[in-house]
């Protein structure tokens, strides 16, 4: 079994796939008061809870937008499964044909979920990651990866909004039951799911509009975001959580065969 980490700077997916399939993913927060130990714990209980053993890992591979959390994560690796990690970077094969002005400012993560999505869906394509940010990735007709649209996400702007008002409350994660609020609690519900369904819509609708044709649209990252926010959306919208283990998966065996 290869060992996957995809680290963002709200969550950390973990994920155990071999050539055939993904066996497992689990998604945990970030949390940079961690030390090294106690994020070892936390990664060997969720083999634990998988029933892997470490002895059967036999290769791993991280993407991260969290660069301070990379050696961190290779110490666990190489302490748990005597395994050396891919990291998804500079000098690793993704098989994504990037045509933008500096490949480097491109995260892993975007390239990731890229390279999953132009083998499983017909492109022109739109990948939509909820996460820390919210993402629109663009490949086009000839599967190039041309560009990207990045706003603060969900939780962020709702958490900014929270701390940064005398008047406005913490509110429960729940969906609204209309678009007009009647409390401070249903309004904000009510912006955070709808308003935040109308940006996706309306972003969708301006790519498309530059492209000159329609896209095939999916959407990835944090599970309870796409499960509560893109149904609102008016778009035909793909929810597809395992993307970016997918495209950990691909990058790994293209690699490792690569080197082979």
């Amino acid at each position: 079994m290869i060992l996957a980490l995809d680290i963002d700077n709200t969550a950390i997916t973990v994920g155990g796939f071999d050539e055939e399939r993904i066996w497992f993913t689990s998604e945990v927060s970030t949390n940079y008061l961690r030390t090294a130990m106690e994020y070892a714990v936390m990664l060997k209980s969720i083999l634990d809870i998988h029933r892997v053993d470490p002895a059967q890992i036999e290769g791993g591979i991280i993407a991260s937008v969290v660069p301070g959390l990379n050696n961190t994560f290779k110490e666990i690796f190489r302490l748990l499964t005597d395994v050396n990690p891919f990291i998804v970077g500079p000098g690793l094969k993704t098989g994504v044909n990037i045509s933008i002005g500096d490949p480097g400012e491109l995260g892993a993560g975007l390239v990731v979920s890229a390279a999953a999505a132009q083998e499983k869906y017909e492109a022109p394509l739109i990948i939509i990651d909820l996460g820390t940010a919210t993402t629109f990735s663009v490949m086009n007709r000839k599967k190039e990866f041309i560009g990207v649209v990045i706003y603060p996400g969900v939780l962020l702007s709702f958490n900014a909004l929270t701390k940064n008002t005398a008047q406005l409350p913490q509110i429960p994660f729940d969906r609204p039951g209309k678009v007009i609020g009647d409390s401070s609690q249903a309004s904000m519900q009510s912006g955070m799911f709808f308003g935040n369904a109308a940006l996706i819509d309306g972003v969708i609708d301006r790519i498309e509009e530059e492209l000159g044709e329609s896209c095939t649209v999916v959407a990835t990252g944090m599970e309870r975001l796409c499960g509560h926010i893109i149904p609102y959306c008016r778009h035909r919208i793909r929810i597809d959580s395992d993307l970016p283990m997918a495209g950990l998966r691909s990058i790994y065996y293209r690699n490792t065969k690569r080197r082979k």
